[in-house]
């Protein structure tokens, strides 16, 4: 007992230290990790995949840009870099770009300076645009001049709808106001504030629109003369605004679509018509979306995201004309959304196709800024895809447009909001 008495303080201070040194390798190992081995992950989860999915036709991920590599969906490594043997129809890239699209790095010429608001190709073959630094619409002339469309400045324009031969466009500001402004009479007239997501007629004598009355039971999906006036409802929206779609086709058969649900992963499309038609529906296979109508309205190309693509949007194409409304559903294989295809012809379609997609695009598709596209002609009467470009001075691409002679593609660069040219012949 004398000993235990004598040596008390130390054993006391051995403990203390003993305690200390205990907690400090709790918190270091509980709170920051410290010591802890890296957890072994499935491939599955190390994966961040996206943009080109293997087709129904059993066709394979080619990812050619970056730097690197990443996993498909199968585990295997995809290299980040063009591969004549991935890709057959790949361009020489040994001097650097090509001048012409052949499927691989190829140059970007700059058609503006400055950033622009809602490009648009006419149904005339004629580039249009809103020049954001001066305030001036202008079009692209045959020599490959830009021209002043007007010599009125319009500050501030937010937003922009073209009628499709490039006449008449809707200007939105701010501050709500909103007018249709006719380029051919240099004349403009002012439209309500509670219109909202406008389209042109094929003629561009009409505009479909929501009116957002404060009242919600007088809220309507209305048609109306380009001017504004004899405007009449189409039907009562209430509180389904989001649901609505004001897309004329270029048949003239709709004036607009909505959707109504069937379960998380499907919804149903209706087509309004202006004469109280009683057409098909058709079943989509997602949400978020997004519709572009073919040249002759008789298909509807569309994105949509559902649960079995990682909630990414997956392009799909299905007829959309009288009584063959809903069939030859078919899935395209390619992961973007509609927004960023146009049509070049009925059966070709120009998309830019983001090399990956982190998962959850489709709810957020601000995941996929700064992302690089790809860009891919389809056509989709045999379900071909071909990569054609890999723009070399763009990344997230946006308003893509071809002309009638498919001479050359048009898009604007996301990050600097100029518009670019890449020549495809």
């Amino acid at each position: 007992m004398g000993f235990v008495r004598k040596y008390k303080k130390i054993f006391l201070i051995i403990i203390f230290i003993g305690i200390v040194a205990l907690i400090t390798y709790l918190i270091l190992n509980v709170f920051f990790g410290v010591g802890q081995k890296e957890e072994s992950r499935s491939p599955e989860d190390l994966s961040n995949f996206g943009g080109l999915y293997p087709a129904e036709d059993g066709s394979g991920i080619i990812d050619i840009t970056g730097s690197g590599g990443q996993l498909n969906p199968s585990g295997d490594i995809i290299i980040d870099k063009p591969r004549k043997d991935l890709l057959p129809n790949i361009a020489d890239q040994d001097g650097g770009p090509s001048d012409v699209a052949l499927g691989g790095l190829t140059k970007a010429s700059s058609i503006t300076s400055g950033p622009v608001l809602k490009p648009s190709m006419g149904s005339d073959g004629v580039l249009r645009y809103y020049n954001r630094s001066d305030g001036k619409f202008y079009r692209l002339d045959a020599q490959g001049n830009l021209v002043a469309l007007s010599d009125t400045v319009f500050h501030k324009v937010q937003n922009v709808t073209w009628a499709s031969n490039g006449e008449k466009a809707i200007l939105e500001y701010p501050d709500g106001n909103k007018i249709v402004y006719d380029f051919n009479k240099q004349k403009q007239v002012t439209l309500p504030k509670h219109w909202q997501d406008f389209s042109f007629s094929p003629n561009g004598q009409q505009i479909s629109a929501k009116s957002i009355a404060y009242d919600v039971e007088n809220r309507h999906l209305i048609v109306a003369n380009a001017d504004g006036s004899k405007a009449k409802s189409l039907s009562p929206i209430g509180e389904n605004a989001d649901k609505v779609y004001p897309i004329w086709s270029p048949n003239n058969q709709a004036a607009a679509m909505y959707l109504g649900g069937v379960d998380f992963n499907r919804q149903e499309v209706f087509f309004v018509g202006l004469n109280d038609e009683n057409f098909k529906s058709t079943i989509v296979n997602g949400r978020g979306f997004e519709p572009k109508w073919s040249t002759e309205g008789d298909r509807l190309l569309y994105s949509v995201y559902n649960s079995d693509n990682r909630m990414n949007p997956r392009l799909w194409i299905v007829n959309a004309q009288g009584d063959d409304i809903g069939s030859n559903r078919n899935n395209l294989g390619l992961d973007t959304w509609a927004s960023k295809c146009t049509f070049a012809t009925n059966n070709e379609v120009y998309c830019a196709v983001p090399r990956s997609l982190p998962e959850g695009s489709g709810m957020f598709p601000e995941l996929a800024e700064g992302v690089q596209d790809l860009l891919y002609k389809i056509n989709i009467k045999n379900n071909t895809k071909t990569l054609i470009a890999i723009p070399d001075n763009a990344t997230t691409i946006t308003d893509i447009m071809v002309g009638s002679d498919q001479n050359k593609l048009y898009f604007t660069d996301d990050s600097t909001g100029r518009i670019y040219s890449i020549n495809l012949k």
